[in-house]
């Protein structure tokens, strides 16, 4: 029996996907020299693009120079030389799926070690306890900053089609700028942009719509969106089902639905909401609501890793399935689930205590598959968080010195 994973999904744009499995955005955190995608990033996407998903989304790519999530983050902006950018696209469409670029701005989530601007829709920090430390003091926009942003969005959609992506993915989920904006814990302005939720979505519209409008009819454009901030006080489901109604007439060809935030990371399977916990599909109960009303199809991404699973979402509704950590660990698992066959491992759970230090000892772990990925070697599931976690911190030590030298570089020449 052909199961519908396998069935191709033709979009509002007319791009048609091979099929319902998408390999969903992870922060790769492996840009080379001039923050620019290299061998290491074109060799983890070849290998993705032969392993059968009908379509992968990149991590993050930064669209502001000057506001990285991390030192080692691939940057597209007006000044990038874009061939680095072509052959990456290229490798992401080696195996005959489709490729979007997420594009991304931090807002707030920068580090207190890092170069450049911590900006947010207030001056609210993040709170993370004994470790809001590691995170940079924000200071509230200004509407010529907010509008010179947007501009940023579409001029890295335009430059990504340029460079032969099949589309883009804004990220508005995750606690990043956009989602920033979306809450009513962070974003307290008082002007267009604060207070009620369409003044709170005026940025994010305001950006699909430039993008929307510097990009080709054909070219896919995609939102990712919290289901939930799972923060009480915070943006809700009910929030999202109003945001993507808001969506649906501006050229969104899907949403992906995820949640949380660095404050509480539901996207690692540690959310504040306790019946999300530890279960595959994390946001599959709020996702089936979501879908009753959505005139956008939907992706759903959190903690699939059977095929099971992923056809129990499909049955919910949900358009396209997303893994990400799943395929850290397992590459060809889509062509595996063809074969009826699972994955033979999965990643070393981390039961810290620390919520914090557990996320980032899982996106540690990711990260250290990824690189294995991307040097043709075997992935080791079970290596300990500890060690990846360490492995990773002195890796980002070196791009952090790195990312200053080239900003500062590029400021000089400026």
């Amino acid at each position: 029996m052909t199961s519908e994973l396998f069935t191709p999904l033709t979009l509002r744009s007319g791009q048609t996907l091979g099929n319902r499995i998408a390999k969903a955005a992870m922060e790769e955190n492996m840009a080379g020299a001039g923050q620019l995608p290299d061998e290491e990033l074109f060799g983890l996407y070849r290998r993705w693009a032969a392993g059968g998903a009908g379509l992968l989304i990149t991590g993050n790519v930064m669209v502001h120079a000057e506001a990285l999530t991390g030192p080692g983050g691939v940057v597209l902006d007006a000044a990038a030389p874009l061939e680095p950018f072509t052959v990456w696209a290229e490798a992401a469409k080696s195996g005959g799926g489709a490729v979007w670029m997420q594009i991304n701005h931090p807002g707030r989530q920068v580090g207190s070690d890092m170069p450049g601007v911590v900006w947010g829709p207030s001056a609210v920090a993040v709170d993370v306890g004994k470790h809001s430390s590691r995170f940079g003091k924000p200071v509230a926009m200004t509407a010529e900053q907010i509008e010179a942003t947007v501009t940023r969005y579409a001029v890295t959609a335009r430059r990504a089609e340029e460079a032969g992506f099949d589309g883009v993915e804004i990220h508005a989920a995750h606690g990043y700028l956009l989602s920033q904006f979306l809450s009513p814990l962070v974003n307290k302005r008082t002007d267009q942009w604060g207070g009620s939720l369409e003044n709170r979505a005026r940025m994010l519209l305001d950006v699909v719509r430039a993008v929307r409008a510097a990009v080709s009819p054909g070219f896919a454009v995609a939102v990712k969106l919290n289901s939930a901030d799972f923060q009480r006080g915070g943006f809700d489901a009910d929030d999202a089902r109003q945001v993507i109604e808001m969506l649906a007439p501006l050229g969104v060809d899907l949403v992906e639905l995820s949640g949380g935030s660095y404050e509480s990371p539901a996207m690692s399977g540690r959310p504040a909401d306790a019946r999300t916990q530890a279960r595959e599909a994390y946001f599959l109960d709020l996702a089936r609501d979501l879908v009753k009303t959505s005139p956008l199809p939907l992706m759903l991404t959190g903690g699939i890793t059977r095929r099971g699973t992923a056809e129990r979402v499909l049955d919910g509704g949900v358009a396209i399935v997303g893994m990400g950590t799943a395929l850290a660990v397992t590459p060809d698992l889509p062509d595996r689930w063809r074969r009826d066959r699972e994955a033979d491992e999965r990643l070393r759970p981390v039961t810290w205590s620390d919520k914090v230090l557990a996320s980032a000892a899982g996106m540690a772990q990711v990260r250290h598959q990824m690189r294995r990925i991307a040097r043709g070697s075997r992935p080791t599931p079970n290596t300990h968080p500890a060690f990846a976690l360490i492995a990773e911190q002195r890796k980002q030590r070196r791009a952090l010195r790195r990312y200053r030298a080239w900003l500062s570089a590029s400021q000089d020449a400026a």
